[in-house]
C-alpha cells in the first residue's frame, strides 16, 4: 500500500475538527507518554496545547539532546537554475512571472562551490526551478559531480523524479532528497498549482514512496506553511513521515518549517502562523519523533532563530541567497523568496557555539556513530 492509498481514506476536515476538539486532558495524556502516537500528535498541535508550551519546550529540548546531543548542522543552499515550467501562486519563479531567466553554467557552478566552501560549508543543498527540459535529470547529475568534487554532503530540492532517476543520481553522490508537498488540501493544492507537472497532485505525494524505493538515504518533508490551515497540514505530514519510517526504515528524515515569504508575485498566507505557534509544531514533532531531524532555514528572523536553537531545531541554513549565483556569480539576480536572518555562516557559528552547542559542517553520522 502507498501512502497515497492510506492518505485518501482521510477526510481534511474530519481530522482538522478531530485536532481543534482536542482537550488539555487529552495534552496532558500526550505529555505523560513516553511513546505518542498521531492522536498525541494532534493534542500537541491543537489550540488546547498552547498553554503547555513550555512544559513541550522542555520535554523537546531534553529529547533532541538524548538523540543529537550539543549540535546543530550547518548546510547552505546553492540555486542553480530559475528556470520553472510550473505556475505557483507563492513562488517568485513561476512561469507567469516576467522575470529574466538563469541557469548556470559548468563554469559558474565551479564558481559558486567554491565561494560556498570558504564560507566553511561540507553541506550543500542543490536547488532548481522545475524545468525537466532545462534543468533535468542530466543537468542535475552533471551538477551533483561538480558539487561533490567541493562537498562532503549533497542534497537536491528540484522536481520530483522517478525512481530509477533517483538512484541514478544517487550513483554520483546524492545523499538526501527534499520534496514538500506544499500542502495536502488536494483541492487548494490544485488551485495554487494551475498549469505545470507540479499541478500533478497524485505525482507529488507518491514521491517519498519512489525515494523509499530508491533507497536514498535520507528524505526531507515539508509543506509550505500559509497556504492552507497549518496544524492539519502538519499533521499530514506527520502520519506521512510515520508511514516512510514504517515502510522505509533504512532511511532518515528530516522536517522543515517554511513559512510564506515575500516573493515576486507573491499572494499573501491564507493562514498566518505566528512564532508561538511555529514552536507549538517544532516541539510537538520532536516529542513525536526522536528521531527525525528539525530543520529552519534563513526565512525566520534573527530573534527567532537564536531563541529556538535549544528547543528541538537540529539543522539551519546559514548565510543562504536564493537567486541563481547569488554567492558571487550573479548577486543581484530575483530571489526566489526574501531571507529574513541576513547573518554570515561565521555569524551564525558563533551564535550557535555561545549556546553552548557545536556547529557540525556535515551531517551527524559522521559525529555520532
Amino acid at each position: 500500500m502507498s501512502f497515497r492509498t492510506a492518505f485518501e481514506q482521510e477526510n481534511w476536515e474530519a481530522i482538522k475538527a478531530s485536532i481543534y476538539n482536542k482537550t488539555a486532558t487529552q495534552v496532558e495524556e500526550a505529555l505523560s507518554k513516553e511513546k505518542l502516537n498521531l492522536e498525541d500528535f494532534k493534542a500537541l498541535i491543537s489550540p488546547a496545547a498552547a498553554g503547555y508550551l513550555e512544559e513541550m519546550a522542555k520535554k523537546s529540548q531534553a529529547l533532541t539532546l538524548k538523540r543529537f546531543g550539543k549540535t546543530i548542522q550547518m548546510y547552505a543552499p546553492m540555486y542553480l537554475s530559475n528556470e520553472c515550467q510550473n505556475i505557483c501562486t507563492y513562488c517568485g519563479f513561476s512561469l507567469d512571472n516576467k522575470i529574466r531567466r538563469r541557469t548556470l553554467t559548468d563554469a559558474e557552478i565551479h564558481e559558486e562551490c567554491k565561494t560556498i566552501k570558504a564560507l566553511g560549508f561540507e553541506h550543500i543543498l542543490l536547488v532548481t526551478g522545475e524545468a525537466n527540459k532545462t534543468v533535468g535529470v542530466d543537468y542535475i547529475e552533471n551538477a551533483i559531480k561538480i558539487a561533490k568534487g567541493y562537498f562532503a554532503l549533497i542534497s537536491i530540492e528540484v522536481q520530483p523524479l522517478d525512481e530509477n532517476e533517483y538512484a541514478q543520481l544517487m550513483v554520483h553522490g546524492l545523499n538526501t532528497v527534499l520534496v514538500y508537498q506544499e500542502t495536502y488540501h488536494k483541492e487548494d493544492y490544485k488551485k495554487h498549482h494551475p498549469k505545470g507537472k507540479k499541478s500533478n497532485f497524485d505525482y507529488r505525494v507518491d514521491t517519498p514512496d519512489r525515494l523509499g524505493k530508491a533507497g536514498v538515504y535520507k528524505v526531507g518533508l515539508g509543506v509550505l506553511i500559509g497556504l492552507e490551515d497549518w496544524r492539519t497540514d502538519s499533521f499530514f505530514t506527520a502520519m506521512h513521515l510515520k508511514y516512510m519510517e514504517r515502510n522505509f526504515w533504512r532511511t532518515k528524515y528530516s522536517i522543515s518549517f517554511p513559512r510564506l515569504r515575500p516573493a515576486e508575485g507573491i499572494l499573501e498566507p491564507k493562514v498566518v502562523m505566528n512564532d508561538r505557534e511555529l514552536v507549538q509544531l517544532i516541539c510537538a514533532y520532536r516529542l513525536l519523533d526522536e528521531e527525525v531531524e528539525l530543520s529552519l532555514s534563513t526565512r525566520e528572523n534573527q530573534r527567532f532563530r537564536n531563541n529556538v536553537v535549544k528547543l528541538g531545531i537540529t539543522s539551519m541554513s546559514a548565510g543562504s541567497k536564493t537567486n541563481p549565483g547569488g554567492y558571487s556569480v550573479e548577486p543581484e539576480s530575483l530571489e526566489q523568496f526574501e531571507i529574513s536572518d541576513e547573518r554570515s555562516p561565521s555569524e551564525i557559528a558563533e551564535m550557535i557555539k555561545s549556546n553552548g552547542y557545536e556547529v557540525v559542517w556535515k551531517d551527524w553520522d559522521h559525529v555520532l556513530d
